[in-house]
């Protein structure tokens, strides 16, 4: 099925603790909603501006420029894409389907966390292009040209020469098409802001799927879903739950219901209800806080391939706002 087909456009904020109405957000059924900009960044020469929950778009043929600056945007569902400082990318098509982005200069990211099959998420420099096959998470640099993998698997083809390069290898772009080891385990200040980005989009999911009330005839496979405390969109699957690189988890609709136990009152007898007798404290009941002690919503402990990269690839602080906007 093509993601084309499942993405909501019309996604109606109900939050759960209060049952009020809070926001209504307009989803693009096309790659490249802008859903973060850390610093002054520009599309098309002009500033990107969000305002009220609406966010800007980058359509095709569109140039989206960094400076001292990062960017994130939304390809199709569970698809992010990460923009560094000094960098310029083009998008050369936006079709949910089919995404294909051309790196100019700079570094970017893309973390597929929900690739579906049949779908394409292209990235192209100079004359290598490079598809990606597999949920995981993939860095393009143009100084030194070359791809990382570091979870997941990519198709790369340049001067009529095909190579597949596999978690923790990298390919130099020189056209030699010789694949070499490398410590994916260790990084720099964009793959940390990288990780922090992905553990705020994780801690704005539950609250967003728990309020959601069109089930799984809306979301279908899965969607982008505004959250307006945290001032973004976050990713909501249809059924059970996605999990992120870092060992983050998205949880549908039905799902969050089974981890969140919000506080019951008991009655005791006597006509008094003995609110002691009450689910935990955090209401997240069995889950391991997030690096940087936060409520313990998003991470788990033990996931196979993804915890072990996040212990020392995620180093450095926290920021105090969602954006994560500290440039370390």
């Amino acid at each position: 099925m093509k993601a084309a087909s499942c993405v909501v456009c019309f996604a109606v904020i109900l939050m759960g603790f209060s049952g009020s109405v809070l926001a209504q957000s307009v989803i693009s059924a096309k790659s490249g909603q802008i859903n973060y900009t850390d610093g002054i960044v520009f599309l098309e020469g002009k500033e990107v501006q969000s305002r009220g929950g609406l966010f800007p778009q980058m359509k095709a043929s569109q140039e989206l420029k960094t400076e001292d600056s990062r960017a994130e945007l939304l390809l199709s569902p569970g698809v992010f894409l990460r923009v560094g400082e000094n960098s310029s990318i083009k998008m050369l098509s936006d079709q949910l389907e089919d995404t294909r982005l051309e790196l100019f200069r700079g570094s970017l990211i893309v973390e597929g966390d929900a690739l579906v099959k049949g779908d394409a998420v292209t990235l192209v420099y100079k004359n290598a292009v490079v598809t990606l096959v597999k949920n995981g998470l993939y860095r393009l640099d143009s100084e030194p040209a070359q791809l990382r993998v570091y979870g997941g698997e990519a198709l790369v083809e340049q001067g009529g020469q095909t190579v597949t390069v596999k978690k923790a290898y990298l390919l130099p772009l020189n056209g030699l098409m010789l694949v070499q080891k490398f410590d994916n385990k260790t990084g720099d200040a964009l793959l940390r802001w990288t990780r922090r980005r992905a553990e705020y989009l994780a801690l704005a999911n539950p609250s967003v799927a728990r309020s959601y009330q069109g089930g799984c005839g809306g979301l279908s496979l899965g969607s982008w879903i505004f959250n307006p405390y945290f001032g973004m969109h976050t990713f909501v699957p249809c059924n059970g739950f996605s999990t992120d690189f870092w060992g983050n988890r998205f949880w549908s609709p039905s799902q969050v219901w089974m981890v969140y136990n919000p506080p019951q009152s008991v009655y005791s007898g006597g006509g008094n209800w003995d609110g002691g007798r009450s689910a935990s404290s955090s209401g997240y009941s069995g889950m391991a806080t997030t690096s940087y002690g936060s409520s313990g919503t998003a991470a788990v402990s033990s996931t196979p391939g993804t915890a072990s990269s996040s212990s020392s690839v995620g180093v450095g602080g926290s920021s105090s706002a969602p954006g994560g906007g500290s440039h370390r």
